[in-house]
């Protein structure tokens, strides 16, 4: 992927070494940890796993974020990939959602963090994995989820993280069509959970496909977003996690419904084809 090519976007936030306290009571860390894988897919709700934890007798105690000196100075190449990615949706989707959706684009802030940090839909930590937070229009990112993408992940290649943050941004799409507070009035649905990941996959893939037509992608980079979309299905965290698979409980969808459905963007550009939830 030519990403270098790309625009770099100045709607970031860069809150890497900066410092803060998490204490639990109960189970501690780990049970963040343990909660949280099934949370790695993008897109997960973290206020509504802080909740879970915290119904379960942990307390969460904050602390103030302090500034310290970054372990990740500015201008490093992951920065300089995120704003680049980030550019691109911007200036694709400030075309395809007027056209598209007869609406006007309305940018949202990529925020840069390590371990923890804040957010209005709560505390989150980086085991949560990226996510969307519609209350400030912000995405979350810990660089430490592309590593851990591509070690256990087996999901490698520029375009398999690019993939991400077009998820994320795809999030913030449905936001602005009110196709996220639908769903969150509708309560606890894992259905259209599910739905709701599976179209902000199929965004992605739209974003994909307009990228691919401006010509800065290369050979193997759509197998890299299929291969990260896999990987990050439900039944295959599953199986990783657990050993079984319990398709009742999915909330991202399966692998297969996952390149299924950046597929479908990545191959006609139209939001049209993302209509999974009714």
């Amino acid at each position: 992927m030519r990403w270098q090519d790309l625009r770099p976007s100045s709607n970031v936030e860069d809150r890497r070494g900066m410092g803060g306290g998490l204490a639990l009571g109960g189970g501690g860390i780990g049970v963040v940890i343990l909660a949280a894988v099934l949370y790695l897919c993008t897109g997960g709700d973290v206020s509504q796993l802080l909740d879970q934890l915290q119904g379960g007798g942990g307390t969460v105690q904050q602390e103030q974020p302090t500034a310290s000196n970054s372990t990740s100075p500015a201008g490093d190449t992951n920065e300089k990939f995120a704003r680049a990615i980030m550019g691109s949706t911007e200036d694709i989707w400030a075309q395809v959602l007027p056209q598209q959706a007869n609406i006007r684009y309305r940018a949202p802030k990529l925020v840069l963090f390590s371990n923890q940090t804040q957010s209005a839909c709560g505390y989150s930590v980086a085991a949560t994995g990226p996510f969307y937070c519609p209350g400030d229009e912000k995405l979350y990112l810990d660089f430490s989820f592309f590593r851990e993408l591509e070690r256990e992940f087996k999901a490698k290649g520029d375009f398999a993280q690019a993939y991400v943050i077009s998820h994320e941004v795809g999030h913030h799409i449905q936001n602005m069509l009110g196709t996220m507070d639908k769903v969150q009035r509708a309560g606890n649905n894992n259905r259209l959970s599910v739905a709701l990941e599976l179209q902000a996959d199929c965004y992605a893939g739209v974003w994909g496909y307009y990228a691919q037509k401006q010509g800065i992608l290369e050979a193997g980079d759509a197998e890299e977003a299929l291969t990260a979309a896999s990987a990050v299905g439900d039944d295959m965290i599953q199986k990783r996690t657990q050993g079984y698979v319990v398709p009742e409980s999915f909330t991202h969808g399966s692998a297969q419904q996952r390149m299924q459905y950046f597929a479908k963007g990545m191959q006609t550009g139209d939001m049209r084809q993302c209509q999974s939830i009714r």
